[in-house]
């Protein structure tokens, strides 16, 4: 049987790249993203997956509301089958100097991109220990590891998944479970590419590599972190970002 593998955020370009990967590694992937997509949009990503061989499944829920994710991982664990890889890569940007940010624009990040690694982590959390077996990756940031000027909201919620990361990874390294992250630097998505040609010229002049990631590098890397006998790796966080920033 297929592991199935639950990706937050799957419709985006990060998102896809993932549920792409992790067909082609023989898990059976199924997609969550925000309750707001049309149903249309959700309808042509189903169909392009489709014309690409993978049949995906796609659930949309709030992953900043407990409830939300409790109720649509039942859903997935009634119709699909035990959740035993888990991919939180659901992440926003509100960016703004931070005399001039709102207690809004730090509400709507903070829950966004960190209370919903708690939110999905304890939906299946509990199963994955009792099986014993789980894999847990969270899709953190070069700038939650280096901070970014007019991002203190994105920059925390991607900092804490590291501490969050190291502390659930001791509780449930020995029932099998692990729990790793990983921190792209500047990718190929479609959001990037869509930056002024000239400041975008200037990110990729800062990258020793020369170059903008490319989704696919990320997908590779949940895949290789989620993989069985990746079991002797926990608490730990990949960089990928073409040796823009380094851990210390």
């Amino acid at each position: 049987m297929s592991r199935i593998a639950v990706v937050t955020g799957a419709i985006g370009g990060l998102g896809t790249a993932m549920i792409q990967a992790l067909a082609a590694a023989g898990r059976r992937p199924v997609a969550i993203d925000y309750t707001g997509l049309k149903p249309e949009a959700v309808d042509k990503w189903k169909a392009d997956r489709k014309a690409e061989g993978i049949d995906v499944p796609v659930y949309l829920a709030d992953v900043s509301n407990f409830e939300s994710c409790a109720e649509v991982c039942k859903k997935i664990e009634a119709e699909v089958g035990a959740i035993e890889i888990l991919v939180n890569n659901a992440g926003i940007t509100r960016d703004a100097m931070f005399h001039r940010m709102t207690p809004e624009q730090w509400d709507q990040v903070i829950k966004t991109n960190l209370y919903s690694v708690f939110n999905m982590c304890k939906q299946v959390y509990e199963g994955m220990t009792s099986r014993g077996w789980g894999r847990i990756v969270n899709i953190s940031s070069v700038n939650g590891l280096r901070g970014q000027a007019g991002q203190t909201n994105y920059s925390a919620t991607k900092s804490g998944i590291y501490g969050f990361n190291k502390a659930l990874a001791q509780e449930c390294v020995k029932k099998g479970v692990t729990v790793n992250s990983i921190s792209p630097g500047y990718m190929g998505t479609e959001m990037v590419r869509a930056i002024k040609p000239d400041v975008l010229e200037k990110v990729i002049a800062g990258i020793p590599a020369g170059r903008l990631g490319e989704p696919s590098e990320i997908a590779r890397t949940v895949v290789f972190l989620s993989a069985d006998d990746a079991g002797y790796i926990t608490g730990e966080d990949i960089t990928v970002n073409g040796g823009l920033y380094y851990h210390s």
